[in-house]
């Protein structure tokens, strides 16, 4: 692929055969607070090697792929307005003749999948996958996180789906599409900051080996698509989903329609919460990279 660059120690992690983890970069651009953005981006990529990978944050940078970001490069993307976010339907743009309109792009959960899989990356850990939104009947509102699951075959590590989504919606679109969604130590799907949401998962595991002997075996049925592995946030900052029921119906009618109600919602919830949703994100963003990098690890 042109136009793609490797960090030295990605570069030197693909020469040696040492396991990788993709890491995506809106969460540094759009996902937390500053300086939050910076310190989440730098523990989750701390886990990471803790379990023996090396990270791979990915972003679009003044026509660049880059694959592993440098510290000065985290912080321009931590501290620029208007970065744009990046999915399918526009990261041919980011990377064309036309990228002097797009000077700075973060990857979604999509592009980064699209990203990870050019550079042969396997595993990609993330907080929570987009899905179906709710009111979906009027809004036709499908994050292009799930056409992403369904056709790029590289592993994701998150703690489900973000909980202001039509659950049960999401999780039967993910099966209608294909999409094997595996619990880690649970059987329920979890629910972002709620460890449970009451919808099962296909199957549970309990290890990096058996995620990884699965993710094996996909490959091996050559079908394409990915494995969701959805680990749930820490016991000691969950919140319960009733809770966060009520957070939701009480700011959910005031809520922008289209990719502004996500990060709207988020921030709303954070201050009803006094702040315990955005200590749940942050613990699971970082808990999440970990687990992928014992996954790749293993792979």
């Amino acid at each position: 692929m042109q136009n793609i660059q490797f960090s030295v120690e990605v570069g030197k992690a693909k020469s040696d055969g040492t396991g990788l983890v993709a890491l995506e970069s809106t969460l540094i651009s759009h996902g937390l607070p500053y300086p939050d953005n910076i310190t989440v981006a730098i523990d989750a990529e701390a886990a990471v090697r803790n379990a023996r990978s090396v990270p791979a944050t990915i972003a679009v940078m003044d026509g660049v792929a880059k694959i592993g970001l440098e510290a000065a490069d985290v912080e321009r993307l931590a501290t620029t307005v208007n970065v744009v976010k990046l999915s399918r339907h526009n990261l041919t743009l980011a990377l064309s003749a036309l990228a002097g309109a797009l000077p700075l792009g973060a990857t979604t959960v999509s592009a980064t999948m699209i990203l990870a899989h050019q550079a042969g990356i396997r595993v990609f850990a993330t907080g929570g996958i987009g899905g179906v939104h709710r009111g979906v009947n009027e809004s036709m509102d499908i994050s292009a996180d799930l056409f992403e699951l369904a056709h790029t075959p590289v592993a994701v590590v998150c703690s489900g789906p973000k909980v202001i989504l039509d659950l049960p919606r999401t999780k039967e679109y993910l099966e209608t599409v294909g999409v094997t969604v595996i619990g880690y130590g649970c059987d329920e799907m979890p629910a972002f900051w709620a460890r449970s949401s009451g919808i099962a998962v296909d199957g549970r595991v309990d290890t990096p080996a058996e995620v990884a002997a699965l993710i094996n075996a996909r490959k091996d049925l050559k079908i394409g698509g990915t494995i969701l592995i959805c680990n749930p946030v820490t016991e000691n900052l969950a919140i319960d989903i009733e809770t966060i029921e009520g957070w939701i119906e009480g700011c959910i009618d005031a809520a922008p329609t289209g990719a502004a109600a996500t990060p709207w919602l988020l921030a709303e919830i954070a201050k009803r919460s006094d702040g315990r949703s955005l200590a749940a994100n942050k613990q699971l963003i970082i808990d999440n990279a970990g687990l992928a990098g014992a996954i790749a690890a293993a792979l």
